[in-house]
């Protein structure tokens, strides 16, 4: 059994099992699944300022942080019990372009090269790491929600912005891997 968990899954199986919470946590108690919300309910829990954004009764969503921290348990015991010893497997395509990079680390599912404390101090690591992340706590902030939270709750039940920002998070992300990141990793 161990085995059949440490392979990974075909999408036609990991693909209904991700968008089964949605019902669940519907049928349970009438909760919406997304992410990005939990960095609101921490810092409205953790920051008594008088700020409107944050003044509401985090305490009702309080079930958020509790999914996050088993996420998090998850990705740990995903990470140290059930990570495959072997290297990742790449198209050798995708190993010669990002060769072609400097990017030669597969040992992880991140490649060090990219995401790493001495790489941060670099301009391709500040640009990717920092910069990136702000754009994307910006752009979920924007779009009201997170890809997670849009693309698997909004699209079931079939709300309209939801779908605008689905086709947004997917053509930035093509623009993004096609264009934008072949020049940020010649820096």
């Amino acid at each position: 059994m161990l085995e059949l968990i440490k392979q990974p899954w075909p999408w036609y199986i990991a693909g209904p099992l991700i968008g089964l919470t949605v019902p669940i946590l519907l049928i349970i108690g009438n909760k919406s699944f997304g992410i990005s919300s939990s960095l609101r309910h921490i810092c409205a829990a953790c920051v008594p300022a008088n700020i409107p954004f944050f003044k509401y009764n985090w305490r009702r969503e309080s079930w958020n942080l509790f999914f996050v921290v088993g996420i998090l348990m998850g990705g740990f015991i995903a990470k140290n019990q059930l990570s495959d010893a072997d290297p990742i497997k790449l198209d050798p395509r995708l190993v010669s372009e990002l060769t072609d990079y400097g990017i030669t680390d597969y040992s992880s599912l991140i490649p060090h090269d990219l995401m790493s404390w001495s790489s941060l101090f670099t301009l391709r690591g500040f640009i990717i790491l920092i910069f990136g992340g702000f754009l994307i706590g910006f752009g979920s902030r924007y779009a009201g929600g997170c890809t997670s939270g849009h693309a698997i709750m909004g699209l079931s039940n079939l709300q309209w912005p939801s779908l605008v920002a689905t086709i947004s998070f997917m053509a930035g992300g093509f623009i993004m891997a096609n264009f934008i990141l072949p020049l940020i990793l010649t820096l």
